[in-house]
């Protein structure tokens, strides 16, 4: 590959990439009006479940005022991941045979599906959950008051670590397709994945075992569809 080649592919992606930033910052713009109204939206999965007289508390002074903030660039991130997936489609389609875009094409358009999915199934199946395990699991004398900062970082990770967990039918369809692995192989590497999603499940969530166990469980069930949808290269 000759320099002026490589050199072109660079500044293509760099423009790619600055496409991506700048619809980041076009949505955390467009957002900060409505943040006191998406902030009190995130919150309702723990507001609904405190019990009479606990209430979100700030416990530093700028806090009622960068938590909604912070919440909106978090937002705007996972909103301009679609827009993420697409610049990486266009950057790569010059490179793949016509055959190789009738496949690539559904691919991109079913993991942005799987990615928000998984965001809606943490929000609302998962979240609710755990929070009201946690708040019926205090003990009478602790009156419950959630730090806004602490609740936000708590709810992004998991959210986010569930987009993209929701993503393994694709990495393992990837796999098996390009030859990199067989469905055999994958059958029998199925302990140590389980394993392995056990850890990731502690390394993605907050610190507790049952936000790991409710992230590992799904991505075993999502690496058996995986499975299930994939066939072997011929």
């Amino acid at each position: 590959m000759s320099e002026n080649s490589i050199s072109s592919h660079l500044l293509e992606l760099r423009s790619r990439l600055l496409k991506v930033i700048y619809l980041f910052i076009i949505f955390s713009i467009a957002g900060m009006p409505f943040a006191t109204q998406i902030y009190s939206f995130v919150s309702t999965p723990l507001i609904e479940l405190m019990p009479v007289g606990s209430s979100m508390i700030a416990t530093e002074v700028a806090s009622p005022f960068m938590a909604p903030i912070k919440l909106v660039i978090y937002i705007a991130l996972v909103f301009s991941m679609p827009w993420l997936f697409y610049q990486i489609w266009m950057y790569m389609s010059p490179g793949l045979l016509d055959s190789e875009k009738g496949f690539a094409a559904p691919l991109m358009i079913s993991t942005v599906i799987l990615f928000f999915s998984g965001i809606s199934f943490a929000f609302f199946i998962v979240c609710p959950i755990v929070f009201k395990f946690f708040i019926e699991m205090a003990p009478e004398s602790i009156l419950i008051m959630t730090d806004i900062n602490q609740y936000l970082s708590f709810v992004f990770k998991l959210v986010f670590a569930f987009g993209i967990a929701f993503e393994i039918p694709i990495a393992t369809l990837l796999l098996i397709r390009s030859g990199i692995a067989s469905k055999k192989s994958m059958k029998s590497a199925r302990p140590y994945l389980i394993v392995f999603f056990l850890f990731v499940g502690m390394l993605l969530t907050p610190p507790d075992v049952f936000s790991q166990l409710f992230l590992a469980i799904p991505m075993w069930l999502l690496f058996e569809i995986g499975l299930i949808i994939s066939k072997d290269k011929t």
